[in-house]
């Protein structure tokens, strides 16, 4: 198979997906959308960009001061040496260091604190957006990518949020106090220092570019770093690299693409290398050539240069060099983070594809009975799917009424899980209605119906927390009694009791201390903690042996009663006191009764339910 070595499981529409990700996407008003970032901050950039204008234009006195020390103080024209100015010259020189250093400290804690909440904003922005967005982006995309653009994207361009006001501002107010004081010194020696300044920027905009490109890259290289990470050295991934004997050609797979990161790294360290020794040969030099020029003005008889303005030239153009070469890498570190700003905004102009209505209201205002589920002729295809594919359902109806218990069985890939999906406004129709309450879906707040909706699936889910924390997760204000008292409706308390912690036993990621019917028990009791009017069960005991299946159906018995209980089954065993059995063949329903009548009736689920007891 085709793709990197060892990793077997990479198709070619992955491998095409990763080299289109790894161009920069085009956003619009990119730069604007960047700025606009800062707009909650305006009151502390005002003050620091005053304070960085303070702090930059005192940089430039010194020099002056220079100019003043030579010619009036330490060379007067009447000859002597002025103690008195010299003193007040050097004291003005010394005092105008110590506000400054002050000045720097003060602007270095603003500039810190608005750009680390700026990125701070960036990081949330993403990570709710990311939170919004439909199951189907998340079984399409990797989890190690998600995480990249979340955490090494925003990390990435953190530092430009951090420096921009200060490093642009800072150093583009010296750079031009320089230039005018300069000026002021003698215009013409101005021109020969600033004459290849053009040809530099020209440059520096084409080494940009270049970097952007490699940044790109750089970051694209890093979400599969990630990914890899996340997929092999997880619990599960782990395990299956064990078992697998696949602990060499992951660790090979690994630096293979750690190989193209440290490569992608060096060269967009070195990209712009040589134009920065370029920049600082040349600005070096010029006062060798300011030397030389003075020189041959002063032959000429020039009677407006002196020492003192030679000196002070000379001061003022060597504090331009740092503050320019600063200038210029702040331009091409933001020419290249472009790329990595285009690729955080393309996250977070993603558009989920379940939304409230403009005119959405809560479950409570819908006008059927609390725990009413009906299906409406509903067809669904996945997002995705080709034209000509079979739609996953079609022409789909039933109504379970409060209290009922539906069961759906058939065969694999018959259309089951995407049903619980449906009902719980994980996907939308693509035709007909799903109702709940009385009212079409996508006409009820989601937030409303989820939080009437129960769900137990076949994989639970655990964090890695104690117990106690990860059944608070459905109810955070749920007392420890009322944690007891759940726990022991579904029949896990004592196991509980009987681990060393109690309820404060840290399962492990993915629950992986515990055993299967644990983790089941606890995900029925987290449910109950929720309390919901309907309960949504997807082979939640599929996955467990004989034993722990019939402790845990007890369970799902208890948590059942009284709500509208929907239950996708592998199992006949399970649901044969379900008040409606419905049998789904080809995404359709194409039997339903009670498990008496369908038996009786000799069809799907007679036969479903024969090779089951043989």
């Amino acid at each position: 198979m085709g793709g990197m070595p060892g990793r077997g499981v990479a198709s070619r529409d992955e491998e095409a997906q990763r080299a289109l990700n790894a161009q920069a996407p085009d956003i619009p008003d990119l730069w604007p959308r960047v700025l606009a970032l800062f707009r909650p901050y305006r009151g502390a950039l005002v003050t620091t960009a005053v304070l960085v204008v303070v702090a930059a234009a005192a940089t430039v006195v010194p020099p002056l001061l220079v100019e003043r020390i030579f010619d009036h103080a330490l060379f007067p024209p009447d000859g002597g040496v002025r103690l008195g100015l010299l003193a007040e010259l050097t004291g003005l020189m010394i005092a105008i260091f110590v506000a400054a250093a002050g000045l720097g400290i003060w602007q270095t804690y603003l500039t810190s604190t608005v750009g680390n909440r700026v990125t701070g904003d960036l990081r949330e922005r993403l990570f709710v957006r990311l939170q919004s967005m439909e199951l189907g982006f998340f079984t399409r995309t990797r989890t190690g990518v998600i995480q990249s653009r979340l955490l090494n994207d925003v990390g990435a361009v953190s530092g430009v949020l951090t420096t921009f006001v200060s490093s642009i501002v800072g150093n583009a107010v010296t750079v031009a106090a320089s230039l005018v004081a300069m000026v002021l010194l003698d215009w013409r020696l101005t021109l020969l220092a600033v004459v290849l300044m053009p040809a530099l920027v020209w440059v520096q905009r084409r080494v940009g570019r270049v970097r952007a490109r490699i940044a790109a890259r750089t970051q694209e290289s890093l979400s599969e770093l990630t990914a890899i990470t996340q997929e092999t050295l997880s619990v599960s991934g782990v395990l299956l690299s064990k078992t697998y004997g696949r602990q060499r050609l992951d660790a090979r797979r690994y630096a293979d693409e750690n190989a193209t990161q440290i490569r992608l790294q060096v060269q967009q360290a070195m990209t712009g290398q040589w134009f920065f020794g370029m920049v600082s040969v040349v600005m070096s030099s010029v006062p060798a050539v300011i030397y030389l020029a003075a020189g041959w003005l002063l032959g000429a008889g020039s009677s407006t240069l002196t020492a003192g303005t030679i000196v002070a030239f000379t001061a003022v153009q060597s504090r331009l060099l740092f503050p320019l070469m600063a200038l210029m890498r702040t331009a091409l570190e933001i020419q290249t983070s472009r790329a990595l700003f285009a690729r955080i905004f393309e996250y977070l102009d993603l558009e989920p594809a379940i939304t409230d209505a403009p005119d959405a209201v809560p479950v409570e205002d819908a006008p059927g009975p609390l725990g009413r589920v009906e299906f409406r002729d509903v067809a669904f295809r996945y997002p995705g799917a080709r034209d000509d594919a079979r739609p996953t359902l079609g022409g789909v109806s039933f109504v379970a009424e409060p209290g009922s218990t539906h069961a759906f069985v058939g065969p694999s890939g018959a259309g089951k899980t995407t049903m619980v999906y449906l009902a719980a406004r994980l996907y939308d129709a693509t035709a007909g209605e799903v109702r709940f309450a009385g009212e079409d879906v996508r006409r009820l707040a989601h937030e409303s119906v989820m939080a009437h909706i129960g769900v137990v699936s076949q994989e639970t889910y655990l964090f890695h927390a104690s117990i106690a924390d990860n059944l608070r997760y459905a109810r955070p204000s749920a007392t420890d009694a009322e944690l007891v008292e759940a726990c022991r409706a579904a029949s896990i308390h004592d196991a509980i009791e009987g681990f060393e912690d109690g309820y404060d036993t840290i399962v492990g990621e993915r629950g992986y201390r515990l055993s299967g019917g644990e983790k089941q028990r606890i995900a029925i009791a987290r449910v109950l903690l929720k309390d919901p009017p309907v309960l949504l069960l997807d082979e939640a005991t599929s996955a467990l042996d004989t034993v722990a299946e019939r402790i845990v159906q007890q369970a799902l018995d208890r948590a059942a009663r009284g709500r509208t209980t929907l239950v996708v089954a592998h199992r006949l065993s399970t649901i044969q006191h379900a008040d409606v059995i419905h049998v789904v063949e080809g995404g359709r329903i194409v039997e339903d009764g009670t498990h008496g009548e369908l038996l009786a009736a000799g069809g799907l689920y007679a036969a479903l339910a024969a090779r089951q007891t043989h």
